[in-house]
């Protein structure tokens, strides 16, 4: 037994040994517990990148191209006839008949439409009795006179008596010439029951309608009828003033219509404002153009281009969904190579709708945010997706 007792003490580890044992399980169990932080907390700032990229907006970029469409300034137009009147009545009274309908070509002095106005008549018929009435006193006023002066030389009548005969001859003399100017007037108003072209060109609108009341002088009425000379046209155009010195009367220009697209119609600019529009900053100007086909009509939008220089020689041209409009006038957001968004006012020299010349703001360098979110702002940080072709140039990439 008691060798059995020795051999068991002898087996156990000394404390030496056990205290060695513990450590080293205490180091391992602090190993694992700073290995488990360690991973949660890389996994966690993985994650916060993740979410971070997530959150920032991912946008397209173009770069601005020089030049534009070559010294072509294209701006919108508008066509209006050369010559266009709006025709009202002059005289009350009912649509008897209407001679020509909207499409029609008229000439000169052609019936547009007659006019019933017995009123008129009636007092026409009146200021003729009125008249005859005023020629029979004249009349008798001056077989009055003509006597009393032969009396006079005989000394039979008292000159007082003879100028007061000659007096009534001229009193009533200006009776009869007022009743025949009122009679000269209704004569003139009747004459007004039907209305004729003021000059050769096209019905463009008719609102006459048989037995339609008709009240001369009414403001709020609109006309029974409206001409319009179409053998020329009038383009108007509003040029901004970065350009307005290079647009001068004389200068050559092209229309380009959308019901044509393939046709280009020759104008010459023949008149300019001289004066630049506080609100719009453009100078009106006026072109004419031939019209023999009459294939430009009154009221017509076109492209007007006219061949200028390049401005003030920093012409950019952008997409049109590039641009932002605000309170304080259009800008553009510009992306540098770290992501950072800038947002810079720019000078919009023409608009063709789908892409825009940009006089002041842009240099060739800068990246630009294509259909840029209204809330963007200077200092946001956006992500570049890809590669996007800016109008008729080379491709822009993220920096």
């Amino acid at each position: 037994m008691k060798s059995l007792s020795a051999q068991a003490e002898a087996a156990a580890p000394s404390p030496g040994t056990m205290k060695k044992v513990g450590i080293g399980a205490a180091i391992v169990a602090i190993a694992i517990v700073a290995l488990g932080a360690t991973t949660r907390r890389d996994a966690s700032h993985a994650l916060d990148r993740t979410a971070a990229e997530a959150v920032l907006p991912t946008v397209a970029v173009v770069r601005p191209q020089a030049g534009g469409d070559g010294d072509a300034l294209v701006l919108p137009g508008n066509v209006q006839a050369f010559n266009s009147a709006a025709i009202y009545a002059r005289t009350n009274g009912y649509v008897r008949r209407w001679l020509a309908d909207i499409g029609d070509h008229v000439r000169t002095g052609q019936t547009l439409a007659i006019l019933d106005a017995p009123e008129v008549e009636q007092q026409l018929a009146q200021a003729r009795a009125d008249y005859q009435t005023a020629l029979a006193n004249r009349n008798l006023a001056a077989s009055t006179a003509k006597r009393w002066n032969t009396m006079l030389a005989k000394d039979a009548v008292s000159r007082q008596e003879a100028d007061e005969k000659a007096g009534d001859l001229a009193a009533k003399s200006a009776l009869a010439n007022a009743s025949l100017a009122n009679v000269r007037r209704l004569q003139a108003l009747q004459g007004f029951t039907q209305l004729h072209a003021p000059f050769a060109g096209v019905v463009t609108s008719r609102a006459a309608q048989i037995g339609q009341l008709v009240v001369a002088g009414n403001a709020a009425a609109q006309p029974l009828f409206t001409i319009s000379d179409v053998r020329r046209m009038r383009v108007y155009v509003r040029v901004p003033q970065g350009y307005s010195a290079e647009v001068r009367p004389g200068m050559a220009a092209t229309l380009s219509l959308p019901e044509y697209p393939q046709r280009h119609f020759p104008a010459t600019l023949v008149r300019s404002a001289q004066a630049v529009d506080a609100q719009s900053g453009a100078v009106l100007v006026e072109l004419r153009a031939d019209n023999p086909e009459g294939a430009l009509k009154p009221g017509a939008f076109a492209q007007v281009a006219f061949h200028v220089g390049a401005g003030n020689g920093n012409g950019m041209t952008l997409p049109g969904s590039a641009i932002l409009y605000g309170n304080d006038g259009p800008s553009v957001a510009v992306v540098d190579r770290g992501g950072r968004v800038t947002v810079k006012a720019v000078t919009i020299a023409s608009d063709a709708g789908k892409t825009v010349t940009i006089s002041k703001g842009l240099t060739a360098g800068d990246s630009v945010v294509d259909s840029p979110p209204d809330a963007i702002r200077s200092g946001d940080h956006v992500r570049v997706q890809s590669a996007t072709a800016a109008p008729g140039g080379k491709s822009a990439h993220a920096g």
